[in-house]
């Protein structure tokens, strides 16, 4: 990342950056997980995308390899549906794979006599009445019936049915499933195919969001890990957890193994209802912005997590490192915060409950951020409302792991570096927090008809201006902290700095 990416900003603008006039075109704007089409490096397929995907697929090794639709079927099956093996090992030594497969070239023809004996119940049936695979070996139409629900059963082995006689190996395709099943069994065939597609894919899985019926296809290699369904639903494609960039799938497994054995003490740590510093009445959080204001009459404005009047949270005291800055109990005297705020007496608990309280605060700002977006997906139309509801999510989601990675590695680096990663995260957080406000205060609003008094032209501009901004101060810090460039790191840190 060189210096010329890195953009001031402008003071007078109180964190807002003036962005060009191409900022207002949908391409630009920065999505922290590349939810945006043009920098996915997967692709989210509903029912649909999925049918025509898998058709396409077979058709390609239909025409390609001059073969019938069924075969098609079983050797991608057999290839886990790699069109481009399905044709190299074909081409290669398409004998041996039609032995293996249970694919004959010359299917055998049923004898033409009047009658025929089944060779399961061994009774005698009209030949009209029996069926046979390619081996020619015929059944009735009750066994058959019979030997395919017994498949059923072995779920995605009925892709792999073989002809009833053991001592056969020839395969029996999509097309006898169809001609001698009923629709139900049909249906069930059909979904077994859409679960293989998927499932023994390597580059397709299903997205594990509650509830949701998507899939997501990905090119293994090319970037992040991270990917984000098309039902809001953010998950890493390595681990399958929730996405977590920027910590890695071994870190996210220490830090859940730790939450789940000092359970106890955390849920004593995260409260959802505080004195005010001003008037001490209890004020509940609504878990949205941490910036918090008393009712009326007091309507002190206050910070959550560290109790300190939100004006020491202005852009020009750039103050949210001292305020997520884990510092022992016996130096934070001199800033107001006391040690019942930080929950424990010892060290070693007292700087895990400091990165586990924001980390679940930021988690309970994602999930009330995420409802947010889902009503305004539901009600409103407007792309840059649902952008910057969508960016928050997202900005949520990394903030909050950047507390974990503060928890393992911040001890490890120099004095220097963990003053400019502060900095570095606390200047992207102020951005957030501005955003979040913006978006839950005014847009609301304006959606009620109660105000701003400015049109929906200006406040879709500066809403714009605050997601485009808020989304390259976290892909920064991301790509930061992921490629451990101190230079990165200082780059922007003086970027904020003159700002």
């Amino acid at each position: 990342m060189s210096r010329k990416k890195i953009r001031k900003i402008d003071a007078d603008d109180q964190g807002i950056a003036m962005l060009s006039d191409s900022s207002h075109n949908d391409n630009e704007l920065n999505y922290v997980l590349g939810s945006h089409s043009n920098q996915r490096n997967y692709t989210t397929l509903n029912r649909d995308d999925i049918e025509q995907r898998r058709e396409d697929d077979i058709n390609t090794i239909t025409n390609s390899l001059s073969i019938s639709r069924a075969a098609a079927i079983i050797l991608l099956c057999h290839y886990n549906w790699s069109v481009s093996k399905s044709c190299d090992k074909w081409f290669d030594d398409e004998e041996n794979i039609r032995k293996s497969l249970g694919l004959l070239e010359v299917p055998v023809p049923l004898p033409t006599v009047n009658e025929l004996r089944c060779l399961i119940c061994f009774k005698y049936y009209p030949r009209d009445e029996m069926s046979a695979p390619a081996c020619g070996h015929p059944f009735c139409s009750k066994c058959w019936t019979a030997h395919i629900r017994t498949t059923f059963r072995s779920g995605l082995g009925c892709l792999k049915l073989r002809c009833p006689n053991q001592l056969c190996g020839v395969a029996v395709g999509e097309d006898m499933i169809n001609a001698l099943t009923s629709p139900e069994d049909k249906e069930n065939y059909g979904r077994y195919l859409c679960r293989s597609f998927i499932e023994d894919s390597r580059k397709r899985k299903w997205c594990p969001g509650p509830g949701c019926n998507n899939a997501v296809e990905f090119t293994v290699g090319s970037g992040s890990n991270d990917v984000l369904c098309d039902c809001s639903h953010s998950f890493c494609w390595k681990c399958m957890g929730e996405a977590h960039r920027p910590v890695g799938c071994n870190i996210v497994s220490r830090w859940f193994l730790k939450i789940h054995a000092d359970s106890e003490n955390m849920n004593r740590i995260f409260v959802k209802e505080k004195p005010c510093p001003a008037c001490k009445r209890p004020v509940e959080w609504n878990q949205g912005s941490i910036a918090i204001r008393c009712p009326a009459p007091c309507k002190y404005q206050f910070c959550w997590s560290c109790l300190r009047a939100w004006s020491f949270h202005g852009d020009k005291h750039f103050d949210f490192r001292l305020c997520n800055k884990y510092q022992p109990s016996k130096q934070i005297s001199e800033y107001g915060v006391t040690n019942e705020c930080r929950g424990m007496a010892e060290d070693s608990v007292e700087r895990y409950s400091h990165y586990y309280y924001r980390w679940a605060t930021n988690e309970s700002c994602r999930k009330r951020a995420l409802a947010n977006l889902q009503q305004m997906r539901a009600v409103h139309r407007e792309k840059s409302i649902i952008d910057a509801w969508l960016q928050i999510v997202e900005c949520r989601q990394v903030l909050k792991w950047t507390y974990v990675y503060g928890y393992y590695f911040a001890e490890q680096v120099s004095a220097n570096m963990q003053q400019i990663f502060e900095d570095v995260r606390g200047r992207a957080e102020y951005n957030l927090e501005e955003l979040h406000q913006y978006a839950e205060l005014e847009l609301k609003k304006y959606l009620e008809g109660h105000g701003p008094s400015m049109g929906l032209n200006m406040l879709r501009d500066k809403l714009i201006r605050l997601t485009g901004l808020t989304g390259r101060l976290f892909k920064n810090l991301i790509h930061a902290i992921e490629h451990d460039e101190a230079d990165d790191i200082s780059c922007m840190a003086t970027s904020s700095a003159t700002s």
